[in-house]
């Protein structure tokens, strides 16, 4: 038996290959692979993400474990990706999972890459002053694929009580990035640009939508909308406002994002607010957050950068809860492609 428990992660949901191992909650490596094949695609291509996670898992594992300084056989438990995300991505990322669980005769942990994304704000770096968000908090969760916004009562439950209707507030960063010709991917892009621009240069319609959930479909329409006859009139439009359009729909999310967080904090009577998620990674994002915290008397949590996008340490992390309950998975058992939240 092992003096410490030691979690293997496995991430292989969308592009990135990722693999990370965690002394308890202490995170030890966290290593990533990222696929520069789909740049000039403008997307991720999902047959060539499967393929390039069956090149790159086995040296992803092996420098994690190198880097952590152990061996496959001090593993504890292996945590892995089971979804929501690509199915032939996912399928990689699985069978890795089962085959080295069941070589070395150690538990195999399904982990949901939503709550992952959240449980991040757990790992635990080697500080003794990191601060932990408290129970129960709210997190808003961000990426290209989803926006929601989570009530979590513990490591173990969670509730949904916000979501998007149609698209993600990622993609209409990505899609508007992708209507001015900036490259893939555009939310960092989008970000880059609206530091240089004015935030109230152009302004944009936003959704009607009750309770806690969010629609983007409306406001992307609306950019392509503007852009189109702004064209008509002059084709240089985009090139002499380009600064100012990213910032004015940057600004646009961000408000929409933190109009609903609010709503949710005031209906749950809940001052530890969270964020979470590729998006999160948005300097605005981060910024305006702070100050809504200040203002409202909120406790915010804010991820570091290397948690924000795709990573093993996340998936570790929700791994090592799982582990502490005895909640271990079957080898029958298979990724699902939508969220199961």
């Amino acid at each position: 038996m092992n003096d410490k428990t030691y979690i293997l992660g496995i991430e292989s949901s969308c592009d990135d290959t990722s693999a990370a191992v965690l002394e308890d909650n202490v995170l030890k490596a966290n290593i990533i692979s990222n696929q520069e094949v789909h740049r000039k695609y403008g997307g991720v291509v999902p047959e060539l993400a499967s393929r390039a996670h069956q090149q790159n898992i086995i040296p992803v594992v092996d420098t994690a474990l190198k880097t952590a300084g152990i061996t496959k056989n001090q593993l504890s438990c292996i945590a892995f990706t089971r979804g929501p995300g690509l199915l032939g991505s996912l399928l990689v990322g699985t069978s890795f999972a089962k085959s080295f669980a069941l070589g070395l005769n150690i538990p195999l942990i399904e982990v949901d890459h939503l709550r992952a994304h959240i449980l991040a704000h757990f790992i635990r770096k080697g500080d003794e002053n990191q601060k932990f968000p408290e129970f129960p908090f709210l997190c808003l969760t961000v990426s290209g694929g989803h926006t929601q916004i989570v009530k979590v009562n513990n490591p173990g439950s969670m509730e949904l009580v916000g979501k998007t209707i149609d698209d993600a507030a990622g993609e209409a960063f990505d899609k508007a990035a992708k209507i001015m010709g900036l490259p893939y991917p555009g939310g960092p892009v989008i970000d880059k640009l609206a530091g240089e621009g004015n935030p109230d240069a152009f302004s944009f319609p936003k959704p009607n939508i009750s309770g806690l959930d969010f629609s983007f479909s409306g406001l992307k329409t609306s950019f392509l909308y503007l852009i189109r006859d702004k064209l008509k009139k002059d084709p240089q439009f985009i090139e002499k406002h380009k600064a100012d359009l990213a910032s004015s729909i940057q600004k646009t999310i961000i408000e929409i994002l933190l109009e609903k967080l609010s709503n949710a904090a005031r209906k749950y009577n809940i001052a530890h607010v969270a964020i979470a998620g590729g998006v999160s990674a948005n300097s605005q994002l981060r910024q305006k957050l702070a100050e809504a915290g200040v203002k409202k008397g909120w406790d915010i949590y804010i991820p570091e950068f290397q948690f924000t996008t795709d990573n093993a340490a996340m998936i570790a992390i929700a791994g090592y809860f799982k582990y502490l309950e005895g909640a271990f998975s079957s080898l029958d058992v298979t990724p699902y492609a939508r969220s199961k939240f």
